[in-house]
């Protein structure tokens, strides 16, 4: 399934997703159902819900996801599909911009929640899900459903996962999950938001000190999978540079295609230096690339890592930037590598051209961890990853983030409704699962020096408080043909090739 140019964007069948795991009001309280369903930057799972307790504080809003409960969606009404789901997704952020003004007083007097914030976004929710329902039955059979979607709640960022909610250990069942026993899914320190409204970065949104760990003080957690006979044991390294050039924007093509600040936080972008929003193939086949082999004009984006000291930024009054809750300075890193790595039980066969994947989630603070996959270290204990916590540093010692791609790809699409299904990790023997063929495996690791100690942290949607288990990485083969034949070959026949 390509992609088409931008003249026929209208048609892209990409849909923004929404935050899922809600709250709900009642009795004067707040009384808490969890309702489970990864979203973010596309995800896939059953929503289930189940009675919890009673929380302290709210501190984000979580709704109910939508995307996941809609057929497939015919033709002539993707546009207007996509449209609304991305509104969706801008209603939830400009409420939670309501909360975090007046969020004392809500503390108080739960009512005032629910009728100067709840309320007004269940409103706006049921009428672009009564459009979602009215441009699908035109030419489709109507959804049914939806509606019960409409309510979003509040709970406070440290609230438990409700017993049953824990995310499966089988990476088929979680797609973007990359199983038990990684190295990147430690539990160090389960403390999370212990003072809501203190020390809550510049913005009062986060993150807070306890979403900080001494990386001297975590035991070593990196296993490293044992290769069978006839592994793929090459590996491929693309030079892009750092994005010193500064190319920025808000948007998301992948989840969000054919809308400005569909992500409402800042992406670094090296590679393709068309990619934007509105980017189609044909867009993407003709950009410039920062990549020093020009066979390379492959997209490559993440969040922006900003240094909250006080600087200000260029982007305080800008989409993305401070109207989006995400200040200080932006951090160019000091070094990017982006490699190519093999399969350990086997060949790898090559990537389609333009196909899309997304790791990790925007919205795992909201969604819970399943398809989280942010690892975070510091360089010379890069054996100690962290999933839910940034490293603090010693002296001379630099922060590194990392992600490790899905390398099993279902041979058919490039890209799938929720940008999940159509790529999954490798079982934990290290072999795809059925109907998938193994892929070049993107490991992407980005270097940061910042000082010691807590004051940084990575772009998100306001709601997801910049807490570190929401970092995510996106990409987009476009690799020529004759470029991608290299990149199979020196993996499968044991090189290591720039």
């Amino acid at each position: 399934m390509g992609r088409t140019s931008r003249k026929k964007r209208s048609t892209l069948a990409n849909r923004a997703i929404i935050a899922s795991a809600a709250l709900i009001l009642g009795g004067g309280g707040l009384a808490a159902v969890n309702v489970y369903a990864s979203a973010g930057e596309g995800s896939s799972g059953p929503s289930h819900s189940r009675n919890w307790q009673p929380v302290r504080q709210a501190s984000t809003i979580d709704c109910p996801e939508v995307v996941n409960e809609i057929p497939e969606v015919p033709g002539p009404a993707r546009t207007e599909v996509d449209r609304e789901l991305a509104a969706m997704d801008t209603q939830i952020t400009d409420a939670y911009r309501e909360f975090a003004d007046r969020r004392d007083s809500m503390a108080r007097d739960p009512d005032l929640a629910r009728n100067a914030v709840l309320d007004p976004l269940k409103a706006r929710r049921t009428a672009s899900i009564d459009r979602i329902v009215t441009a699908i039955g035109r030419s489709g059979q109507r959804p049914r459903g939806l509606g019960s979607l409409a309510p979003c709640s509040m709970r406070a960022d440290d609230e438990p996962q409700a017993p049953g909610q824990e995310a499966s250990q089988d990476p088929s069942q979680n797609p973007g999950s990359d199983g038990p026993d990684d190295g990147q899914g430690q539990d160090q320190g389960q403390d999370q938001g212990q003072g809501q409204g203190q020390d809550q970065g510049q913005t009062g949104n986060g993150p807070e000190d306890s979403d900080f760990v001494d990386i001297q003080s975590v035991q070593p957690n990196v296993d490293r999978p044992a290769r069978l006979r006839g592994a793929s044991r090459g590996t491929f390294t693309t030079e892009c540079g750092r994005n010193q050039n500064g190319k920025f924007n808000p948007d998301n093509v992948i989840a969000a295609p054919g809308v400005s600040n569909g992500a409402h936080h800042m992406h670094d972008y090296v590679g393709n230096q068309a990619t934007d929003a509105f980017s189609g193939d044909d867009d993407l086949a003709a950009g410039d690339t920062t990549c020093r082999n020009q066979g390379d004009r492959s997209t490559y984006y993440w969040p922006v890592l900003r240094l909250q000291d006080g600087t200000a930024e260029n982007d305080a009054d800008a989409d993305g930037g401070g109207r989006d809750q995400n200040t200080g300075a932006i951090q160019t890193p000091s070094q990017v590598t982006l490699k190519f790595a093999g399969n350990p039980t086997g060949k790898v066969t090559a990537m389609p051209r333009f196909l899309r994947i997304i790791t990790g989630d925007a919205k795992a603070l909201t969604n819970g961890d399943a398809n989280a996959n942010a690892s975070w270290s510091c360089t010379g204990f890069e054996d100690r990853q962290l999933k839910d916590k940034y490293p603090i540093c010693p002296e001379g010692s630099q922060v590194v983030r990392s992600f490790a791609f899905q390398s099993c790809w279902d041979g058919q699409n490039t890209d799938s409704a929720n940008h999940r299904t159509h790529v999954a990790f490798a079982q934990d023997d290290g072999r795809c699962q059925d109907g998938f063929k193994a892929i070049p495996q993107l490991v992407q690791r980005i270097v940061y020096d910042v000082p010691p100690g807590p004051g940084f942290a990575v772009d998100s949607f306001p709601e997801q408080l910049h807490k570190p288990v929401t970092d995510h990485g996106d990409f987009i083969n476009v690799f020529d043909d004759k470029l991608m034949r290299k990149v199979v070959s020196c993996i499968n026949d044991g090189r290591k090739c720039r």
